[in-house]
């Protein structure tokens, strides 16, 4: 089966990378699709956030790919023939708003899947890596963060 794994990627974290990491291992191939989001407003284009995904992604995860989109993700999903959606939660305020784009997607015909961030890494993200003006490297694919917005006050619940 095929997944895909949308996000705006601005950029790339070591969350996303664990997140396609563990999803390589679930699905014959996952397609990281960098899409236009009109509530966030990145610094750079879809097409060059995708060249940094592909920058990063190690060269021997030949079953995934990247791929630029601006419309919503269960039109490509139909498109190209893609079964799953792949989303990354890191914690309970995370998972309301991800669940109601689940549903959406669901009604749309194509189902959700949840990864939890490993806890270690889950309050990584990418306006906190975006803020403090790193970026991840991509010779450590075990490690794992991201998600949303920076968090604010206590730890999260992680799941």
């Amino acid at each position: 089966m095929r997944a895909v794994y949308p996000g705006s990627f601005d950029p790339f974290t070591p969350g996303h990378l664990n997140v396609v990491n563990r999803a390589r291992d679930l699905f014959d191939e996952v397609v990281v699709l960098v899409a236009v989001n009109s509530i966030k407003h990145p610094g750079t284009d879809e097409e060059e956030r995708a060249a940094a995904v592909r920058a990063i992604l190690p060269v021997e995860w030949t079953s995934v790919t990247v791929a630029a989109w601006s419309g919503l993700t269960s039109t490509y999903c139909r498109r190209h023939e893609v079964g799953v959606i792949v989303r990354g939660v890191h914690n309970t305020t995370d998972l309301r708003t991800e669940y109601q784009l689940a549903a959406m997607n669901q009604s749309l015909g194509v189902p959700t899947v949840f990864l939890p961030a490993q806890p270690e890494l889950a309050a990584v993200s990418s306006t906190a890596v975006r803020t403090l003006g790193k970026r991840p490297s991509s010779t450590q694919p075990q490690t794992a963060g991201h998600f949303g917005e920076p968090l604010v006050g206590p730890p999260p619940d992680n799941f």
